[in-house]
């Protein structure tokens, strides 16, 4: 049975008996409740927009992982993009997202609000737009996410090299998804049976890129798609396999995802993009889980530009989004979540990004 967008309830109501009957046999296996990770924010919103949680039964504890690309940008990137809005005869180029995440001195949204000139753009070319239509200005890139915007990104380092614009920079905080994986298992804070894997940077780096989290750690892996039948099959997968004292990578989202991914994709971002580490908020410095500039593109190098320094930046002390991307906690065990964190007055990225856990929890919990 492989249920598409279209399933129907009765689907939908065996997916669910599925799901329960394998969850008490895989937490017979376990010795206890069986820990699932999502680590997607799209499938974070999807889940909580279904109640899905609510129906898998007390035996599974599905929690959110690292998959909200603007959430596991540590605080420091975020005082860089206020000191870089702040600078005169600069023009900061950022997705919508990122504009209301505090960092140490308040967020983009107050420096615009101050004449910062911050643009929001919704998709990479705009930012090339404003470099050519402002040639006394600095245009500054915010590079945010995981492989599905990296390979967009590149494309525009090299589109503004072929039309000479030398005041346009990048300020990468690219981040690749199956490093934090390793790194989560390798951490041992949550017992983790299984990942739901994301189906957005699945269709670009493939399903055969979670083979070695499968292999190395014993951990299943599913790709899922978005909607609520994709994730119960894929969770249905996961159950199984855990059950069965198996773990392989297996693909829940075929119409979209293929073994090897999109070639083209991942040879534009690996182009103009070099692996290197990088800091995720919540879990710390991942080793070859970042995308740098390569040497030969370094011209486009915002941090070499503006001769920048990444300060050490601690959250605030009563946000806890750093354990609940760690799965360590759910959004509604924050003592701070719909108090003193709500959308309207964010403590944590979690509560503002349209993928952060939090915002998804406090959405549909409220409705």
């Amino acid at each position: 049975m492989t249920p598409l967008p279209g399933a129907s309830p009765e689907m939908l109501e065996q997916l669910v008996a599925d799901c329960r009957r394998l969850a008490d046999r895989a937490a017979e296996r376990v010795g206890g409740r069986v820990h699932l990770m999502e680590v997607c924010g799209t499938h974070s919103h999807a889940i909580a927009r279904a109640g899905i949680r609510d129906l898998l039964g007390d035996a599974v504890r599905l929690v959110s992982g690292p998959g909200c690309p603007v959430c596991v940008t540590d605080a420091g990137q975020i005082d860089l993009c206020l000191d870089l809005a702040e600078r005169p005869h600069t023009i900061l180029a950022t997705f919508g997202d990122m504009v209301r995440v505090p960092g140490s001195r308040g967020s983009l949204a107050e420096v615009r609000a101050r004449g910062g000139r911050v643009k929001v753009v919704y998709s990479p070319l705009e930012a090339l737009a404003a470099a050519q239509q402002a040639p006394d200005s600095e245009v500054v890139m915010v590079g945010v996410g995981f492989e599905t915007t990296a390979p967009t990104i590149a494309c525009l380092v090299r589109e503004a090299d072929r039309l000479g614009l030398r005041n346009l920079s990048l300020l990468s905080a690219h981040k690749t998804v199956p490093p934090a994986l390793r790194a989560l298992l390798a951490a041992e804070e949550v017992g983790l049976h299984g990942f739901l894997c994301p189906g957005h940077v699945s269709v670009v780096i493939g399903s055969n890129a979670y083979r070695s989290i499968a292999n190395d750690y014993r951990t299943p892996c599913v790709v899922a798609g978005f909607e609520p039948a994709d994730i119960l099959l894929a969770i249905r997968m996961l159950l199984q396999q855990v059950a069965e004292g198996e773990a392989k990578v297996e693909n829940a989202y075929r119409r979209a995802v293929a073994p090897e991914g999109n070639r083209h994709a991942v040879e534009a971002m690996y182009s103009v993009f070099a692996v290197g580490e990088a800091s995720w908020r919540g879990i710390g410095v991942i080793p070859k889980s970042g995308l740098r500039l390569r040497d030969e593109w370094s011209a486009f190098d915002a941090m070499a530009r503006f001769a920048l320094t990444a300060p050490e930046v601690q959250d605030h002390p009563a946000c806890h989004c750093g354990e609940v991307l760690r799965g360590a906690r759910l959004p509604a065990e924050c003592p701070a979540f719909g108090r003193a964190c709500t959308p309207a007055r964010p403590l944590g990225p979690c509560m503002v990004s349209s993928e952060g856990a939090c915002a998804a929890e406090h959405r549909y919990r409220a409705a």
